[in-house]
């Protein structure tokens, strides 16, 4: 009696798809991450019966549609976040980057917030919550807040709205039963907040994708470029740039500093936190 063989991803292997998927994504994978990657490789594999890497790879790479490729960059890429993480920047948003635009503000043209990546949307509703309830300006001013993200499965569970218990354990209690219906699924978020984000399907490393985004106030993208190699991030910060209105901010995550990475910015050093502002022309 034969036994089928398991198929396997050899050293070869792993480094012509992480070359190709740098390409395609801007993600860097480590040596470190064989297993994760491997893992979801042979996942894919199974699922479209491409017994051998090399055939397997070749549809990634060829197939007109592009399909396959969004299917497993969906699953390559981590979405781990939850309402009012890092909340010393939505203080820094409310308390000193708003009160500084609004003052330079000559029309009254929407406030424009692109947040990337958008994940399954805890970080964009937490801004449209924090505006709410504690900036004043909300009364005088429209908000646009687009919410961006490479992962289209990720998109479709941020426009739905509903979280678990870990999303929502770090928001105050009179904001839960406030913006969140409690059902037998978890915490459905309200219609008019699902409303007021638009979610886009964005891959930061191609120019088409981010070529229509520009003319933003405010642009939030934490802990992303810790996934990016060196000249993936110096790309990352000239897009964002270009996106920027001159004298807009950018928020980066805890351990980002755009200082090491483009001298485009200016670092701007707040009593909440720090962030990076384009120049005014």
């Amino acid at each position: 009696m034969t036994t089928m063989a398991i198929p396997s991803i050899s050293e070869e292997d792993f480094d012509k798809f992480r070359e190709f998927f740098y390409r395609k994504t801007g993600i860097q994978f480590e040596a470190s991450k064989r297993y994760f990657v491997d893992k979801r490789l042979l996942e894919r594999m199974a699922a479209t019966d491409n017994a051998l890497f090399r055939s397997y790879f070749t549809m990634l790479r060829f197939q007109a549609s592009g399909e396959e490729l969004q299917t497993l960059t969906n699953l390559m890429t981590v979405n781990e976040t939850y309402f009012f993480r890092e909340e010393y920047q939505f203080n820094c948003l409310v308390n000193s980057i708003l009160p500084l635009l609004v003052e330079k503000k000559r029309n009254t043209s929407p406030i424009r917030i692109w947040v990337l990546p958008s994940s399954s949307g805890e970080e964009p509703y937490s801004i449209a919550i924090y505006m709410l309830e504690k900036w004043a300006g909300i009364q005088q001013f429209d908000v646009e807040i687009i919410a961006s993200d490479i992962d289209t499965k990720i998109l479709e569970q941020a426009k739905r709205g509903l979280y678990s218990d870990r999303s929502v354990a770090q928001l105050p209690k009179p904001y839960l039963s406030k913006y969140f219906r409690h059902t037998r699924d978890g915490h459905q978020i309200c219609d008019d907040l699902r409303s007021a984000v638009e979610f886009t399907r964005v891959n930061l490393s191609e120019p088409a994708d981010t070529r229509p985004y520009r003319n933003f106030d405010i642009v939030f993208c934490r802990n992303l470029l810790i996934y990016f190699d060196d000249l993936s991030r110096k790309t990352a910060a000239e897009t964002f740039y270009d996106a920027l209105k001159p004298g807009g901010f950018i928020c980066l995550g805890h351990s980002e500093s755009m200082s090491r990475i483009s001298s485009l910015y200016k670092v701007r050093k707040f009593p909440e936190a720090i962030v990076y502002q384009k120049p005014s022309e």
